[in-house]
């Protein structure tokens, strides 16, 4: 039972399995929608402008800054002015287009460097790994880099749109060419606008400080593997093994974690609503991450003990190691130890004190159990008491552990590292235990819980998308039932107001693909510096396990390769989407804007010209909107799918559980999968 639960977890856990899982989980939170519903309507509304502009024309040139205008070139005219912005739009939608292009056959090119690196990893002697793994992690590494190059440069072509947009109503605004509550309110967006551009710089710094934090967590991980092999006594490889799972899946929740940072963008988190934090909590969102990613390795603790308790008693003679003299939960004591003095390094926040509650504990019922010898007999009411702490224990972890799949986003199956599932496959030692189909049914109940969560995510988030972009609609068919003669300064401004806003939510999607490849990037340097340094340089021979040092080396290469892969086909899904919908929808609108900028005003065509604009806009909007019904459809048809396929092929192999059981394990579950806890670290 306990082998074929493991193949099946294996089974549902593949690489392909794995990337379709993450671009679930991360769907609403990195959904390309966001980076097409605003472009249709910017195009729109720099047509609106280039129609303004053949009103008559006025200097804003009356109180000029000291230093002179940064970005507007020519303040004399304020026709000349909303035709930079136009000009400059039109630029940024050519490069975003081109650049995105580049950036989908660029990852198309990852999963092949991927295979290649696993076939080294799996079928090379160790001069083969140390000859060719770097250049097939240097491929993966080049293309991120390139990448990262190329959203750079579209999202400064942005920035340079809305810098001159707001430069130029800071202008109009010091002219004072209007009074009054619309004063008042565009001074108010000029603010807003600012507070973006700090937002985004403070983003900016967070996502270089997580960056640097991560790649110390990576290099951690061989410290934590080396000093819990050398505190294990020979002969507990059970426990050793489903340690190094903690570990490797703790790797794996720390990515999945800063990537759902990154994949957050400014719309969903306004910097006009501050995050509201205890006095006490002083953690950043990282900081946070980094506590959720030891959730593995303490629910891996808690199991371990678990596995002790048979029914309502404790099995004494499993528990007790007759030849060094001491219970097996000692090692677990240890392990919540080293856990606890890791997390007193992180600033406080409601995960450090929970995470370190789970460990005071933990370390409480071991020492408990640590006073056990075969000549004592134990009362039963003690023995109901212990068995009653530990399953809280456990009931706690799982809690701990499905907020951490919550939070950042982590598939609720993993796959085993490949070394070491080959490994268990070839000993037999798979692991044997009455707590398997438990825990497997632990597993089925998280990724219930976390596709339902999905569900609702995306479901809001397509909903606060057609909200947005009714709001513009509506604002846009307002200026355009103003007559020739009505379109006044106050109407352009509006537009410009409005324009400003639009840019601002593409420029946020590219700043998120900025730091995917940041990220990307940063993974396999680390997998090139330190845990590839740390392969080539590890001496077998102090290894008591036959699953050794170089093997976890392995383990952590491809695990680190394996989640660069993973957020490379989360862009690939996107840059594909939208170099699609870009090139059906949208790259003939800029190409009619730029025409509409050359073409004489005065000529009848000019109108024409323009009422062609706004229908092909108008009807790219539909468009839009249609595919992004569509895909919800197939969303949450994918998602009935995987947990259809996960109860087929995993839960029908379980034997009956108590209801007890269930009701227990649904709880624990529920309670991780809360809107409250979401939002707290939203």
């Amino acid at each position: 039972m306990d082998s074929q639960i493991a193949k099946k977890t294996q089974s549902l856990t593949t690489a392909e399995e794995m990337r379709n899982q993450t671009k679930l989980v991360m769907q609403p939170y990195a959904n390309w929608e966001e980076y097409l519903t605003p472009a249709p309507l910017s195009i729109a509304i720099l047509g609106e402008l280039v129609f303004i502009s053949s009103k008559t024309d006025f200097s804003i040139n009356k109180n000029p800054p000291k230093d002179g205008y940064k970005f507007i070139r020519y303040p004399e005219s304020f026709r000349a002015c909303l035709m930079q912005v136009c000009n400059s739009g039109w630029w940024a939608f050519n490069e975003a287009h081109k650049n995105m292009d580049q950036i989908r056959l660029y990852t198309m090119a990852v999963p092949d460097y991927m295979k290649m690196a696993v076939k080294i990893l799996f079928q090379g002697s160790d001069e083969v790994v140390e000859a060719h793994l770097p250049e097939q992690l240097e491929n993966i590494r080049v293309v991120a880099d390139d990448c990262l190059q190329l959203a750079i440069s579209t999202e400064k072509r942005f920035t340079d749109v809305i810098n001159i947009i707001q430069e130029l109503l800071e202008a109009c605004v010091n002219a004072q060419h209007f009074y009054g509550e619309e004063l008042e309110e565009i001074k108010l967006k000029l603010e807003e606008s600012k507070l973006r551009k700090q937002s985004s710089e403070e983003a900016a710094k967070r996502s270089e400080k997580a960056l640097k934090d991560m790649e110390k967590q990576l290099n951690e991980a061989h410290k934590t593997y080396s000093e819990a092999m050398a505190s294990l006594p020979s002969g507990w490889d059970m426990i050793a093994m489903d340690l190094v799972n903690g570990i490797c899946e703790g790797i794996t929740t720390l990515i999945n974690g800063v990537t759902s940072i990154f994949s957050k963008s400014e719309t969903q988190n306004d910097p006009k609503k501050k995050v509201s934090k205890s006095p006490e909590s002083q953690a950043d969102s990282f900081d946070e991450i980094t506590i959720y990613s030891k959730s593995a390795e303490i629910l891996k603790c808690t199991e371990k003990i678990q596995e002790f308790v048979i029914e309502n008693t404790i099995n004494w003679k499993d528990l007790y190691d007759q030849k060094h003299k001491t219970t097996k939960t000692n090692f677990q004591a240890d392990q919540f130890k080293r856990i606890g003095e890791n997390l007193k390094e992180i600033s406080n926040c409601t995960a450090k004190e929970e995470a370190q509650n789970i460990c005071t504990k933990g370390i409480e019922i071991c020492e408990e159990l640590a006073k056990y010898t075969p000549e004592r007999e134990w009362e039963e009411a003690k023995t109901n008491e212990l068995i009653k702490l530990i399953r809280n224990l456990n009931k706690l972890a799982r809690s701990f552990d499905s907020k951490s799949k919550s939070v950042t986003k982590s598939p609720a199956l993993t796959p085993k590292s490949p070394m070491m599932y080959k490994e268990e496959s070839n000993t037999g030692k798979v692991k044997a235990s009455q707590r398997a189909s438990d825990n497997a049914r632990f597993l089925i109940e998280q990724s219930h819980a976390q596709l339902d969560k999905t569900r609702e995510s995306y479901e809001k988030s397509v909903e606060n998308m057609e909200k947005n972009q009714k709001e513009l609609t509506d604002i846009l068919i307002t200026m355009r039932r103003c007559e020739f003669k009505e379109t006044d300064f106050n109407t352009t401004i509006q537009m410009l107001v409005k324009g400003m806003d639009a840019m601002g939510r593409v420029k946020e999607q590219w700043e998120k693909m900025v730091r995917f490849f940041q990220m990307v990037s940063n993974i396999v340097k680390t997998s090139l510096t330190r845990t590839l340094k740390d392969f080539v340089s590890t001496s077998e021979k102090t290894q008591a396990l036959s699953y050794n040092a170089k093997l976890f080396s392995k383990d952590l290469l491809y695990n680190q390769a394996f989640q660069a892969t993973n957020i490379a086909s989360l862009v690939n899904m996107i840059s594909t989407t939208y170099t699609e919908v870009s090139t059906k929808h949208i790259m003939d609108r800029v190409s009619s804007l730029g025409k509409l900028m050359v073409m004489d005003k005065e000529k009848p065509e000019f109108l024409l010209e323009v009422d062609q604009l706004r229908n092909t806009c108008d009807g790219a909007q539909k468009a839009i909107l249609v595919l992004v019904q569509k895909n919800k459809k197939e969303f949450e048809k994918k998602c009935l799918a995987r947990l259809e396929k996960v109860d087929k092929e995993l839960l029908t192999i379980l034997p009956a559980a108590a209801p007890d059981e269930i009701k227990s394990i649904q709880e624990a579950v529920q309670s991780g999968f809360t809107e409250e806890d979401e939002e707290a670290y939203a």
